[in-house]
C-alpha cells in the first residue's frame, strides 16, 4: 500500500512479432519482448501484486502467463481491456498507422478511419477496470494490456484530456501505478525494467 491506499499496476505487452497476413488482435510476443517480461518476472517488486488481469489479445495473454508462472498465480483474461478497435483497417504500414493513430487522439469523438473512437475505448477500458477492482478492492492488481487504452485509461484516471502526449514511450512494456482514489495515478509510464521509484530502487514494493 501507498499512503493507506492499495496499488495497482497497468503493464503493456512488448515488443511483438508483427505479421501483416495475421489479424494484430492474433500478433504473439517477439524474442525481446518476451524476453523482457521473463526479466520482469524476476524483479521483487511484482510479487506484491495478488492478482494478474489480463485482455483477451495474444500477446497480453502471452505476457501475464509469463508473470502468472512466476508468481504462482492464475491470470484471468477479461473482456472489454483489448486495444481500440482498429478491425475497420486491419495491418497499416508504420508511416500510415502514425498519421491514423494521431487523428485517434486528437479527434476523440470522431471514428477515424472507422476506428472505433478514443472516447468510446476509454469509457470501455475505465468500466473494465473498474469492474475489475470492484470484485476484490483490497488486493493489489497488475494488469497487462495494451498501450493506447493504456493512455486513454491513464488520462481518465488523472482527469486529464485524451492527448498522445501522454501515450507510453515507443516499444511498449511499460507500466503506470494507481489506485481507486481520487488523484489517482500514482506514477507515469515507466519502462517495465525500471521499479516504481524510477530504477533506484528496483527491489522495493510501492
Amino acid at each position: 500500500m501507498m499512503g493507506g491506499a492499495v496499488v495497482h499496476l497497468y503493464l503493456t505487452h512488448p515488443q511483438v512479432r508483427i505479421d501483416p497476413a495475421v489479424p494484430v488482435p492474433l500478433w504473439s510476443l517477439s524474442q525481446e519482448g518476451r524476453a523482457r517480461v521473463e526479466g520482469l518476472a524476476r524483479a521483487p517488486w511484482v510479487r506484491r501484486f495478488g492478482r494478474i488481469v489480463a485482455s483477451e489479445e495474444a500477446k497480453a495473454r502471452e505476457a501475464a502467463e509469463v508473470l502468472g508462472v512466476a508468481l504462482g498465480l492464475p491470470v484471468e483474461v477479461r473482456p472489454g481491456l483489448h486495444e481500440n478497435d482498429r478491425s475497420a483497417t486491419g495491418f497499416l504500414p508504420p508511416k500510415e498507422f502514425e498519421a491514423v493513430a494521431e487523428a485517434f487522439f486528437a479527434r476523440s469523438d470522431e471514428s477515424v478511419r472507422g476506428w472505433e473512437t478514443a472516447r468510446a475505448a476509454q469509457a470501455r477500458v475505465l468500466g473494465a477496470v473498474r469492474g475489475v477492482l470492484a470484485e476484490v478492492p483490497t488486493t493489489p492488481t497488475l494488469f497487462v494490456g495494451h498501450g493506447a487504452v493504456g493512455t486513454l485509461l491513464k488520462c481518465a484516471l488523472a482527469g486529464r484530456a485524451i492527448s498522445r502526449r501522454e501515450d507510453q514511450p515507443a516499444g511498449g512494456g511499460n507500466h503506470l501505478g494507481f489506485t481507486a482514489g481520487p488523484d489517482a495515478v500514482l506514477w507515469d509510464w515507466r519502462p517495465m525494467e525500471e521499479g516504481p521509484w524510477g530504477g533506484s530502487r528496483p527491489d522495493e514494493s510501492p
